[in-house]
């Protein structure tokens, strides 16, 4: 570096750009002092959607490939020589990938009814099959294979003309059985070729061709991120890519990278600690208990109840994290009536209770100590702090032990209904509420209600 330059006017030089732009370096310490953009907190919700070539044999799990060949699990041996002739290897399953009834039209109502302000899409799972006309996925990918159409410019298309929802992408960084993965592997990551030729141009392609607000990365194949470049693609992400203002990234960028770099937290899969937490997190979880990928053996009591997706969703937010709910799709390119009733009723709940949801803060307390299942959340610029209940009580009077009240000041109102509720204080701290009596037709809906508390300490 040049000797005659202060060494903190040089770092004022590199790290902003004409217009005031700040530039980031491929470090980690540089791409993690770059603030999240703020439509991602306020959005609180989004649908994640596992679609790809395990959709066609479409059992057990959508790591199907990995358990059948790799680890030869029985019931996935059982399944293919019941099913499937001698010889029959899971790249015969691609041409059977259809998507015939996928109606990219649809699938956006749905999401838009679903309350979801954000989507993201497996565009390429670690079986490596792209949704996409990869170029670097020769006669692997949707485009050349299965259904003939590119499906992320379908889906990105539809739900950018019909929705304001946010539209995003998940890719793998490795993939199960690619012979040049695998091969660097046995070097233990001392060569690049699989990377440097697959995973990382796959990445700047997908990007530039259909602009994601999120890229959600997912399988480190065991891999340092050095080995992955990730901090050499996402300084090219925040600083020179389409979407360099708006995009946000999670963590899964390497060995010893999540719920440590990148953009918001993951942690694990289905993380939801209960707590609030110093730095945004994202819980991802799946409405089919067993499965991110769709699976025709599932039973019924697989399927998350809409209390229990409820519950997730004001526990996560309560703590301030967001919630991203995973549907899979059929192999002919439906959404399974079971996850369109779950996305609708969630839609359904939030159209009467967004105000305590989106674009809301944590409180200084996240859930009440004397009342289980109550949660709340803020609104710092109207002052009002809702308590969401998800058990409303036989007697029709909710204690709540956290609220301090102001004599005179104090409102309460039940989100959805007219009338303010009365209410007592509990001493120096805490609130008697009585409920309104009404019947279930009355209710202003199911599955939890929030009290809107204004001045309120």
């Amino acid at each position: 570096m040049s000797g005659g330059l202060q060494p903190a006017l040089l770092l004022l030089l590199l790290l902003w750009l004409p217009g005031g732009r700040p530039r980031y370096e491929p470090t980690w310490a540089s791409l993690d002092s770059r603030p999240l953009p703020t439509w991602f907190d306020e959005a609180k919700f989004g649908v994640f959607i596992h679609w790809g070539v395990f959709a066609v044999p479409s059992f057990g799990s959508e790591w199907f490939w990995w358990y059948w060949q790799k680890e030869k699990r029985e019931p996935y041996v059982k399944f293919m020589k019941a099913n499937y002739p001698p010889g029959f290897s899971y790249e015969d399953f691609g041409p059977l990938f259809t998507a015939e009834f996928f109606d990219p039209n649809q699938w956006a109502d749905i999401l838009k009814a679903s309350g979801a302000k954000y989507v993201v899409l497996t565009s390429k799972h670690h079986e490596g099959f792209t949704l996409w006309g990869s170029k670097y996925s020769w006669n692997w990918n949707a485009v050349d294979v299965g259904p003939k159409r590119d499906l992320v410019a379908e889906l990105e298309t539809s739900v950018r003309n019909r929705t304001d929802l946010h539209f995003g992408l998940y890719h793998s960084l490795f993939e199960w059985f690619n012979p040049l993965f695998l091969e660097d592997a046995t070097n233990v990551f001392k060569t690049r070729k699989f990377p440097t030729s697959k995973s990382l141009p796959e990445l700047y392609e997908i990007v530039t061709k259909y602009q994601p607000e999120i890229v959600w990365s997912d399988g480190d194949g065991n891999a340092p991120d050095t080995y992955w470049n990730s901090t050499g693609f996402l300084a090219w992400l925040y600083n020179d890519s389409p979407v360099r203002d708006t995009v946000v990234t999670n963590d899964r960028w390497g060995v010893g990278s999540i719920c440590k770099h990148g953009g918001f937290y993951t942690c694990s899969d289905r993380y939801n600690p209960g707590h609030l937490l110093p730095h945004k997190w994202e819980n991802c979880m799946t409405i089919d208990k067993r499965s991110w990928g769709y699976r025709r053996n599932a039973n019924l009591e697989d399927y998350l109840t809409i209390e229990d997706l409820v519950k997730q969703l004001v526990e996560t937010v309560s703590c301030g994290g967001n919630l991203l709910m995973n549907i899979g799709p059929t192999h002919d390119g439906r959404i399974a009536a079971i996850f369109e009733e779950r996305l609708r009723q969630m839609g359904a709940w939030l159209k009467v209770n967004g105000e305590a949801i989106y674009g809301t803060k944590p409180w200084r307390a996240q859930n009440d100590t004397v009342t289980p299942q109550v949660w709340y959340t803020f609104r710092p610029k109207e002052g009002k702090v809702n308590a969401i209940f998800l058990n409303w009580p036989n007697s029709g009077i909710l204690e709540l032990g956290e609220p301090q009240a102001r004599l005179a000041e104090t409102q309460v109102k039940l989100v959805g209904y007219k009338e303010p509720l009365k209410w007592v204080a509990m001493g120096e701290k805490g609130i008697v509420v009585a409920l309104p009596q009404l019947t279930p037709k009355q209710l202003p809906c199911q599955w939890g209600w929030t009290l809107q508390l204004t001045d309120v300490d």
